[in-house]
């Protein structure tokens, strides 16, 4: 059995992957984090969830007696330096999932990657991981066609980083591809005709919508256009878990991401 840890334990995706994992035999919750002075802490963390008591309390920091052997985080940026420093010095594997990182901390979560396993991904859906991999074949296809790329994502209106790193990630693995250096963020006003060298985002803030994203090739004559939406969090939480499940019997080295967990 595979002992368990969330940072971000009291947040939307932190009661999710708590509920799933206190239903799933092949995990034990051992210890459930959340930010100093959240109004759940000493809560039991099933019972925040909406599952039932576990007797696992939300706590501020990893207890002395809990020894996790992966910590999935679903918190903030906020919360990366004391996260990365508790891991690489409990030698505890992390499945990191919380967007807005930025470049520093990318290249120090790469750096402890040599140390401990880590999985990074800006998406734990094995849809979106699918799609983006369907993303890449047509990028290497229509490199030499002329095609305009637009990336339209939709989320919540709670969501505090735009575009979404799910977005952003769908644009690098595109602009790799297709050799495209140029990158916009919506348009307005007279902005002239389109250069055909630049990828441009658009992000949606709306209700409760857990996550879409519609990444568009447009030639002319036609149009291809890939979509991936989530009903729900729980697509994200159980792809979590299957990194969790995947990341503990891994070695460190490199850092690894969802398309290691499915085979992609």
């Amino acid at each position: 059995m595979i002992k368990i840890a969330f940072s971000g334990a009291a947040g939307k995706m932190g009661k999710r992957l708590v509920a799933l994992a206190s239903d799933d035999d092949a995990l034990q919750i051992v210890a459930a984090l959340d930010a100093p002075g959240s109004p759940a802490l000493g809560l039991d963390a099933g019972e925040n969830a909406g599952v039932g008591r576990i007797n696992v309390p939300i706590t501020d920091s990893l207890p002395a007696d809990a020894t996790p052997d992966v910590v999935v985080d679903f918190s903030s940026p906020a919360a990366f330096d004391s996260l990365l420093a508790l891991c690489v010095e409990r030698k505890i594997a992390l499945v990191y999932a919380t967007t807005g990182l930025n470049s520093e901390q990318i290249a120090r979560l790469e750096e402890a990657a040599k140390t401990i396993p880590v999985l990074r991904s800006p998406s734990m859906s094995p849809s979106v991981n699918l799609t983006m991999k369907l993303a890449q074949i047509a990028a290497r296809a229509l490199k030499d066609a002329d095609a305009d790329v637009e990336i339209i994502e939709r989320h919540h209106r709670y969501k505090v980083d735009a575009p979404s790193g799910t977005a952003l990630k769908f644009g690098d693995i595109i602009a790799k591809e297709m050799g495209i250096d140029s990158f916009r963020h919506g348009r307005e006003g007279k902005v002239g005709a389109r250069p055909h060298n630049e990828i441009c985002f658009h992000a949606v803030r709306t209700g409760d919508d857990p996550g879409r994203h519609t990444i568009i090739f447009g030639l002319l004559g036609e149009t291809l256009e890939l979509s991936v939406r989530s009903s729900n969090r729980d697509a994200y939480a159980t792809g979590a878990l299957e990194a969790a499940k995947f990341l503990a019997s891994q070695q460190p080295g490199r850092l690894y991401d969802m398309n290691d967990v499915l085979h992609l």
